[in-house]
């Protein structure tokens, strides 16, 4: 079985959330059990930090693993999904894990997988959780997947709970209220495990309380006592996220973190972890900036600083996903800018026709484009150097393009 086919069979034996949407979705933790327990239960030989939230808790991952590395730490970093290669999803020290590794895990392993019809998730979990365990690192940093208390990653038990913020996404599995979707995220807070909140909100505060208080589990709101830190990622919003991650790294026991490793790791998160997409700037003359918000909170941040952004014309390559509520995200865009509407190359993307309707009641103009790289095509083209180009709606569009 080569690199490929063992990707192709994951895809396809239950194929992965992110691509195709709810019949992915499973609400059990029966399989990853049963599955680390084929493993040795692996996820026990390391140590963890379990981050969970709506949005920043893929760049906060990625703050709290820059860190620890910057402290001499080995680490892991397990984050979903990935923007262009299945090996991002897991990394020691910012290197990815080796293809070889993928298929001859899954070539061993996939008796058991067909068996136990383990989802792409699983799968993809009970690697990770293998692959730390074999690399013997120090502490693994562990980015929920989807909620929290039924996600894959929730068999851990952790050195810390992070928890960024609560935001209305993914309402069909979590809830349509925030004080629901903060219920299944505040699953991840466990017996006598101190949990750090990122920011507070009038509806969550008592369910992340009474959860601390049933678990006997100090909690902490890093929004009480905000701090400011230099951090190579560019975003605005990412003031709240190296807030969070600071705070979290402050109360991590038995390990020696410095002042001059929190400075040096929050400074080199890109050089340190590889993260990208996140206010990630492409070019100059026109400058071309991509991000990867695509719910209501996370695009609103972004929003505002796109308007702080100097250009003679805006131009938007945007797309989006099936499972959103168009209202809400197009309603936050700028009417003054010229949109390129595309859909993403994965089933769950919203045709491109569609989206330049809805666009067009709530007054953005643009034409559409079958695909995402002919949309970004023809803004290169039209743009001046003097104008700004923008990619974003969805993770799958900024994977494209990068």
């Amino acid at each position: 079985m080569t690199y490929q086919e063992a990707l192709d069979w994951m895809f396809s034996r239950l194929p992965m959330y992110q691509r195709v949407g709810n019949q992915a979705f499973k609400k059990d933790l029966t399989n990853i059990v049963a599955f680390c327990n084929q493993l040795e239960n692996p996820q026990n030989t390391f140590k963890t930090i379990h981050v969970g939230g709506t949005n920043g808790k893929g760049s906060t991952s990625h703050m709290l693993a820059s860190i620890l590395q910057e402290a001499g730490y080995r680490v892991g970093l397990y984050t979903s999904p990935h923007l262009k290669n299945f090996t991002e999803r897991i990394r020691v020290n910012g290197i990815e894990v080796e293809q070889n590794f993928v298929h001859s895990f899954i070539s061993k392993h996939k008796p058991f997988l067909s068996q136990q019809e383990l989802s792409f998730f699983e799968m993809t979990v009970g690697m990770a959780f293998a692959y730390f365990s074999h690399q013997k690192v120090d502490v693994a940093v562990i980015e929920v997947g989807l909620g929290g208390r039924l996600d894959s990653t929730n068999i851990i038990t952790p050195e810390l709970s992070v928890i960024t913020n609560i935001g209305l996404d993914h309402t069909q599995f979590l809830g349509d209220t925030r004080s629901q979707i903060a219920s299944e995220k505040a699953g991840i807070i466990k017996k006598g495990i101190p949990v750090v909140v990122g920011e507070r909100h009038l509806e969550t505060d008592e369910v992340f309380t009474s959860k601390a208080k049933k678990e006997r589990s100090a909690i902490f709101f890093a929004g009480d006592n905000f701090t400011e830190w230099q951090t190579d990622l560019k975003g605005n919003y990412q003031k709240k996220n190296v807030n969070t991650a600071f705070h979290a790294i402050k109360l991590l026991k038995d390990f020696l973190v410095e002042q001059k490793h929190i400075k040096r790791g929050l400074l080199n998160v890109v050089k340190n972890t590889r993260l990208r997409g996140r206010w990630q700037v492409l070019g100059e003359n026109p400058k071309i900036i991509c991000d990867t918000a695509h719910n209501k909170e996370g695009l609103l941040e972004v929003m505002k600083q796109l308007e702080q952004e100097k250009y003679q014309e805006l131009h938007i390559v945007l797309g989006v996903v099936n499972d959103k509520k168009l209202e809400d995200i197009l309603d936050l865009f700028p009417k003054k800018a010229f949109y390129y509407f595309c859909k993403p190359e994965v089933p769950r993307g919203l045709s491109e026709k569609e989206l330049q309707k809805k666009g067009n009641l709530l007054q953005l103009r643009g034409q559409s484009y079958v695909s995402v790289q002919q949309a970004f095509k023809e803004a290169k083209k039209t743009a001046s150097k003097n104008d700004c180009i923008y990619i974003g709606g969805s993770t799958f569009v900024v994977a494209e393009v990068l």
